[in-house]
C-alpha cells in the first residue's frame, strides 16, 4: 500500500523517532561496558561476590547480590565509627576522654594494643587504632564504651536493619553460635553515604592511611574514606572514592571463597575498574572529551 504524499512526512518522523529511541548515548555505552566488566570479574571468582557501586553525582547504581547478607568482618567497624561521632555530637562521649585499657578487653587478631600492657589513651586514639590498624582490642573497648545496643539502635534509625553488630571482635564462641556481624553491600554503601553527608569528623578518620584492596586499585594521590575486613573465606572492602568531579561509593563483599587471594585480587580489580570508569566521567562530561586543567 502506498503512503500518500501528505502522510509521508509523518511516517518518516515516526521511523526516525523509533530509531533515536533505540540509539545509545556514549555514556550509556560506557556504563554498559563497565557493568559487563565488573560482572566478568565477579563471575570468575570461585566463591560468592556481591557489590553495590553508587555514582554520588547522578545517583545511578550498579549492583549484584546487593541485598544479600554477608559476613562483614572488620567492615562492621564503620557502624562503630558512625555511632562514636554521633554520640560525640550529642555530648554523650568526649573524643579527648582518656581511658586506661583493661586487660580483660585485650584480644588477638589484628592490632597492637594486645602487646602494650595497660596504656591510657584518648577515645580518639582508640578510634584511630581501630580504623587504621583494625585493632580488635581498641574496637572492643569502643563497643563497651558506646554500647552494643545503642549501635544497633542507631543502625535501625538509619533504616539499616540488615547491618548487625552482634558480637565483640575475636569472640569465636559467639560466631560459632551464629552471632556473626553482618550487613549487605547496599546497606554498607548507605552507611558510607550517611557518614559522608552528616559526620565530617568520621570521614577524616576513614581517610587516614591504611593498606587494603580498595586502595590498591586506585592511583596514588586519590583520596578515599574506607574500611576493609577479612575472615576465613571472607573478604570485604567498602569506601567512598573521591574521583575528580565524580565521587562514588563502592562496597564489595565476598564469602565462601575457595582461594582468599583470588577474592582479594577480584576486589582490587573491581576497585581499579570502577575508578577508570568514574574518572572518565569526571573528565569527559556527557560526550567524553577529556578536558584536563
Amino acid at each position: 500500500m502506498k503512503v500518500s504524499k501528505l502522510r509521508a512526512p509523518a511516517a518518516f518522523l515516526l521511523l526516525a523517532s523509533a530509531a533515536n529511541a533505540g540509539a545509545q548515548t556514549p555514556t550509556a555505552d560506557l556504563r554498559a561496558r563497565f557493568e559487563a566488566r565488573i560482572q566478568e570479574i565477579a563471575g570468575h571468582v570461585d566463591g560468592v561476590v556481591g557489590y553495590a557501586i553508587v555514582d554520588l553525582t547522578s545517583g545511578e547504581r550498579i549492583a549484584r547480590l546487593d541485598t544479600a547478607t554477608f559476613p562483614t568482618a572488620s567492615a562492621i567497624k564503620l557502624a562503630i565509627v558512625y555511632e562514636l561521632f554521633k554520640q560525640a555530637e550529642e555530648g554523650k562521649v568526649r573524643l579527648d576522654e582518656m581511658v586506661t585499657l583493661d586487660r580483660k578487653q585485650a584480644v588477638g587478631g589484628t592490632g597492637v594494643l594486645v602487646e602494650m600492657g595497660t596504656p591510657t589513651l584518648s577515645i580518639r586514639d582508640y578510634a584511630v587504632l581501630m580504623v587504621t590498624l583494625s585493632d580488635n582490642t581498641a574496637t572492643n573497648l569502643l563497643i563497651d564504651r558506646l554500647g552494643m545496643d545503642r549501635i544497633a539502635a542507631r543502625m535501625r534509625g538509619l533504616g539499616l536493619n540488615g547491618t548487625r553488630l552482634r558480637r565483640h571482635m575475636m569472640d569465636t564462641a559467639a560466631a560459632q553460635r551464629g552471632d556473626e556481624n553482618v550487613s549487605t553491600p547496599a546497606e554498607l554503601v548507605r552507611l558510607l553515604k550517611a557518614i559522608n553527608e552528616a559526620v565530617p569528623g568520621a570521614m577524616e578518620l576513614l581517610k587516614k592511611p591504611k593498606d587494603n584492596r580498595l586502595r590498591k586499585g586506585l592511583p596514588e594521590g586519590v583520596a578515599s574514606a574506607d574500611k576493609s575486613g577479612e575472615l576465613e573465606g571472607v573478604r570485604v572492602d567498602a569506601g567512598i572514592v573521591f574521583a575528580k568531579n565524580r565521587p562514588y561509593a563502592l562496597c564489595v563483599m565476598t564469602t565462601f571463597l575457595k582461594d582468599e587471594a583470588e577474592g582479594e585480587r577480584a576486589i582490587e580489580s573491581i576497585s581499579r575498574t570502577a575508578y577508570e570508569y568514574f574518572s572518565r566521567l569526571g573528565l569527559g562530561g556527557t560526550l567524553g572529551r577529556q578536558v584536563k586543567h
